[in-house]
């Protein structure tokens, strides 16, 4: 069973920073599309960023230019580093692993960002 599990969520004011970590247990993990994503109370699950196996990203615009997705596919982690954070980034966030044959999530780490 592969576990994707996040942690670094915390309470932050705005224009503060955290950094999201996802450990995978995958053996395949440096093959794999990985992503962040975000789901805020009352609304749909949206894409934060991904970074492919090859390390190319892609961000939501709300995002672009205060966050960045990153890997270390030596340690089987993703990270998201989050800058100049405002109060509509509150959500929980997931860490997502997808190829064409197989999707995983984790568990969600919460990030509460106060104005």
């Amino acid at each position: 069973q592969v576990q994707l599990v996040e942690s670094g969520g915390g309470l932050v004011q705005a224009g503060g920073s955290l950094r999201l970590s996802c450990a995978s247990s995958e053996s395949i993990f440096s093959t794999k599309t990985m992503g962040w994503y975000r789901q805020a109370p009352g609304k749909q699950r949206e894409l934060v960023a991904t970074i492919t196996g090859g390390g190319s990203t892609n961000y939501a615009d709300s995002v672009k230019g205060r966050f960045t997705i990153s890997r270390d596919n030596t340690k089987n982690a993703v990270f998201l580093q989050m800058n100049s954070l405002k109060p509509e980034d509150t959500g929980v966030y997931y860490c997502n692993s997808w190829n064409w044959i197989t999707n995983y999530w984790g568990q969600g780490t919460q990030v509460t960002v106060s104005s």
